[in-house]
């Protein structure tokens, strides 16, 4: 996975490429979401488009996102989520978890 940030309206946004899996995955997304935190920038959306696949690590690490970012008092959101991994917080009810939108503009618009 490769992972690139940018800021728009002041909402950080997160855009992973490729598949997110686990290992050091988990490490990139922990430490950014962190900087983050550290930067005083508590609204974060995840931009799934350019993600291929996810396994359930992946959504291990979305989850641990999610909590961090709660437990300091901020909010993720996720933008921009394919079929393939809706239909994987479908099956594992996390669709009811996670603020999720069809583009990173509603996303923006939702905080």
């Amino acid at each position: 996975m490769k992972l690139s940030h940018r800021e728009e309206a002041g909402v950080a946004i997160l855009e992973p490429r490729g598949k997110i899996m686990g290992g050091p995955d988990a490490t990139l997304l922990h430490d950014q979401l962190h900087e983050f935190i550290k930067e005083g920038k508590l609204k974060v959306i995840i931009d799934l488009s350019g993600v291929d696949w996810m396994n359930s690590t992946g959504l291990g690490i979305l989850i641990s996102g999610l909590t961090t970012l709660r437990n300091n008092k901020g909010e993720l959101k996720l933008a921009n989520v394919t079929e393939k991994i809706q239909s994987l917080l479908t099956i594992t009810k996390l669709v009811t978890v996670f603020d999720a939108h069809d583009s990173i503009d509603e996303a923006i618009k939702s905080f």
